[in-house]
């Protein structure tokens, strides 16, 4: 059985209303990135107990912690962005979430990847150790301008630290991006370690983000992998259909279903069961 879930935020910054549009398509988890416009590592205490609270009485739990961790220069100073991280962690604990969304790191406009592959390296090896230590699992997404920015490089910080509490969350539209075919340029090598999609897809020619399928995402032959490889996990909604932000994108309600239908009908045409 596949699970959905997605960003919340991107339906507005209202918890209550996040809540009410997930109710309305049937999704019973969500990504949490951001509440009442506050990030989730930034939470006080306060609003911790109250988003359990909410997240309670509505029987919606959190997939994974929508981080901002490693979306920063790899060569600005680290230990400040640990404190984020460790703060990252205490919100998994708080929401019981398994997973932590993160990233490896911006690199110099112009510069070689391959000359800040062991700084990335090293700062990544201690996020993973931490994570092991509360029991969590790191999903490194590929995102633009980053060090995992396309498949050879993604597959070498996971095979290079080989730990199963570093995985994949799979972006198609980031990818798309990069000017990669995700399916075709990247899937073998990192199926072994996807444990999480992010939904969203992308048009090559211009980089705007489409619903899934109606881009160059591959999402066909992607779906029909994932399910003959007995995939078992979550597919999140990251819509980005009004705005696509360096750190984060907004829907609003409407076309978060207009997401939702999409991607749903892509399941459905399969024969491909959901919760």
């Amino acid at each position: 059985m596949w699970t959905l879930t997605g960003f919340a935020d991107e339906i507005g910054p209202d918890l209550g209303l996040q809540l009410e549009t997930l109710a309305s398509l049937g999704i019973r988890h969500l990504e949490l990135r951001a509440v009442w416009d506050t990030n989730v590592v930034r939470l006080t205490r306060e609003q911790t107990v109250a988003a359990r609270g909410q997240l309670a009485q509505a029987g919606v739990r959190v997939s994974s912690i929508g981080s901002p961790i490693g979306k920063v220069a790899v060569d600005a100073p680290f230990e400040p962005h640990l404190e984020d991280f460790r703060h990252a962690l205490e919100a998994a604990e708080a929401f019981d979430a398994p997973y932590i969304r993160m990233f490896s790191f911006f690199i110099p406009k112009g510069d070689d990847p391959a000359r800040h592959r062991g700084p990335v390296l090293e700062r990544l090896e201690r996020l993973v150790r931490l994570a092991r230590e509360h029991g969590r699992t790191l999903l490194h997404e590929n995102e633009k301008h980053i060090y995992g920015d396309v498949p050879g490089r993604c597959l070498d910080l996971l095979r290079t630290i080989d730990s199963p509490h570093l995985r994949a969350a799979w972006d198609p539209a980031n990818f798309v991006q990069c000017g990669v075919a995700p399916f075709s340029d990247g899937y073998a090598d990192l199926r072994p370690y996807i444990a999480y999609v992010h939904v969203k897809d992308a048009l090559r020619a211009s980089g705007q983000v489409v619903p899934a399928g109606q881009g160059d995402g591959q999402w066909a032959d992607t779906l029909d992998a994932l399910s003959a490889s007995g995939f078992d996990g979550f597919f999140s909604m990251e819509p980005h259909l009004r705005h696509a932000g360096a750190f984060a994108g907004f829907s609003g309600p409407d076309r978060f279903r207009e997401a939702a239908a999409a991607f749903q009908a892509l399941l459905r045409d399969r024969n491909l069961a959901w919760a």
